[in-house]
C-alpha cells in the first residue's frame, strides 16, 4: 500500500523579502534537516523513491538529510512553491495590503492573499492558482501511482495545499494549515482505495528534546 511523507525545507533566510533571497536554508536550517535526517536512519525510516521541488532550499536539505542515502533523487519543478513574496508585493501595490513584520500579522495577511490569488484578483500573478493546484495534484497522483515508500521534500504552502485537497479545506483552513506547518516537519499519507487518508501532520519528533526546542521554527 502506497505510503507519502512530506518534509517541509529546513530554516531558510528568515530575513528576506523576495523570492530569490529566501532560497537558501539558515545554518540552523541545515542543522535541523540533518536532526531529521539522522532520526529518521535510527528509528530505520526507510523510503524507496525520494523527490524534491527544484528550488535551492529543498535541494539543501535533502542533501542535509542524506536522503540520497535512501534512492536517488528526483527533481520536481511541480513540488516548488508559489510565489508568496511577488503576490505579496502585488497586493501592496494593488490593493495597498501592507506585508507584516511579524509571524502575528501573517495570520490575516496570509488568507486576505491566498483568497485573492484564487479569484483571480491580483494582477500580474507569475502563476495563477488554478495552475498551482492542477501540477500539485498531478504530480501527487503520479507519486501515489509509483511502487514502495516514497518521500517528498517540498515547501509548507505546497504541503498546504495537498492537506487542502485531501480534507477539502477553504482559504481560510489552508491558510491556517500554512501558518501551522513547521520547519522540517513530517507528514504522512496512505493511499487507501486510490485516496489519500492523512495519518500524520507536522511531526518533529527530531526537535522535541529540551537541547533542541530553540530549533522549533516557522519561518
Amino acid at each position: 500500500m502506497p505510503h507519502i511523507t512530506l518534509v517541509r525545507h529546513g530554516q531558510a533566510n528568515t530575513t528576506a523579502r523576495d523570492e530569490e533571497s529566501y532560497d537558501r536554508l539558515s545554518p540552523l536550517g541545515h542543522q535541523q534537516a540533518a536532526w531529521l535526517g539522522g532520526y529518521m536512519r535510527d528509528i530505520g525510516d526507510r523510503f524507496q523513491r525520494v523527490y524534491t521541488g527544484t528550488m535551492r532550499r529543498h535541494i539543501e536539505t535533502a542533501s542535509a538529510m542524506g536522503a540520497e542515502e535512501h534512492a536517488d533523487i528526483a527533481h520536481d519543478a511541480r513540488l516548488n512553491e508559489f510565489a508568496y513574496f511577488t503576490l505579496s508585493q502585488l497586493m501592496q501595490e494593488q490593493y495597498g495590503l501592507e506585508v507584516p513584520t511579524e509571524r502575528e500579522g501573517f495570520v490575516s495577511h496570509l488568507p486576505a492573499v491566498l483568497g485573492a490569488w484564487e479569484r483571480g484578483e491580483i494582477e500580474g500573478a507569475p502563476e495563477s492558482h488554478e495552475h498551482f493546484a492542477n501540477r500539485i495534484q498531478d504530480v501527487m497522483q503520479e507519486i501515489a501511482a509509483g511502487q514502495g515508500r516514497a518521500l517528498v521534500i517540498t515547501s509548507g504552502g505546497l504541503i498546504g495545499s495537498v492537506l487542502r485537497q485531501t480534507l477539502s479545506l477553504d482559504v481560510g483552513g489552508w491558510a491556517q494549515m500554512c501558518l501551522a506547518i513547521m520547519n522540517t516537519s513530517v507528514h504522512r499519507w496512505q493511499m487507501v482505495l486510490g485516496q489519500p487518508l492523512l495519518t500524520q501532520f507536522n511531526g518533529i519528533a527530531h526537535l522535541e528534546t529540551p537541547d533542541r526546542h530553540h530549533a522549533q521554527t516557522h519561518l
